[in-house]
């Protein structure tokens, strides 16, 4: 029988060294994202098709000072998941470990889970036409590793195991930062969207990272079969007429378009 297991981010440990973000690419095999400099060394902006874990740079300024705080953004593999409620073909599906990923094979690209999703993670792709996210590196951990951003960590930010053990972690951590004088040391993830399967252990306040205090279930209800069909018509028509209108604005056919076909 498989255990749940989770990830722990610890962002007092974290050093922004964005190794984690290499590591998830190149295992993934995903490509990089062509950005401009925008005056921060957080790179690239947010997450998209092909940034699935982004290293985000805060700069705090307060009654205390400045000071850098680095946080991981990736899917929090919620126990009580919106996206996977959402989802009309059953794409969204839950691993034996309890982690939350997206079958490319069956996703027809709805965009349900994107706007369902209250951590703002899974990115539509106009190259595959279907929505992605983390996968906790599922190949990985069928085989009894780690995930690949948690192996490559070197500060030790990143810890993976059991959910349990990593909860008693976490929560010993909080303590530990709190008694050091981290005033505002908190834990996140341990009841939020029915507890996740990845905790992170806050310097800072949730809402400096866009982490609602109490995020907001879609549903707990599967999409009953007819409603999923309808909606798999209608997505399919959408996507339909937007090649249509793609094809024709490329010129590709219609009044007066050169052909580019072969």
């Amino acid at each position: 029988m498989a255990i749940d297991k989770a990830m722990l981010y610890d962002m007092s440990k974290c050093t922004g060294c964005r190794g984690c973000q290499v590591a998830c690419k190149q295992w993934n095999q995903l490509p990089a994202v062509h950005t401009t400099q925008r005056g921060t060394y957080q790179n690239p902006p947010d997450l998209n098709g092909t940034t699935w874990n982004l290293i985000e740079f805060k700069e705090i300024h307060d009654e205390e000072g400045f000071r850098w705080a680095f946080f991981s953004h990736r899917c929090m593999h919620c126990i009580d998941a919106s996206c996977l409620y959402v989802c009309p073909t059953g794409a969204i599906k839950r691993s034996p470990h309890g982690f939350v990923y997206i079958d490319q094979t069956i996703c027809i690209g709805c965009k349900n889970c994107v706007m369902a999703c209250h951590f703002h993670i899974p990115r539509f792709s106009e190259d595959t036409g279907t929505a992605l996210k983390c996968r906790a590196c599922l190949d990985r951990v069928e085989e009894g590793m780690v995930p690949a951003c948690v192996k490559t960590c070197g500060p030790g930010a990143l810890s993976f195991g059991d959910r349990a053990a990593m909860l008693a972690k976490a929560r010993a951590r909080v303590s530990e930062l709190q008694k050091k004088g981290y005033k505002r040391a908190q834990l996140y993830g341990d009841v939020q969207a029915g507890g996740t399967h990845v905790f992170y252990v806050l310097t800072e306040d949730p809402k400096v990272f866009g982490l609602p205090r109490r995020p907001r279930v879609v549903s707990k209800r599967p999409i009953s079969i007819l409603t999923s069909s309808l909606i798999a018509i209608i997505a399919a028509a959408v996507i339909g007429v937007a090649g249509v209108l793609k094809f024709r604005e490329r010129g590709i056919y219609g009044e007066g378009g050169e052909n580019h076909g072969a």
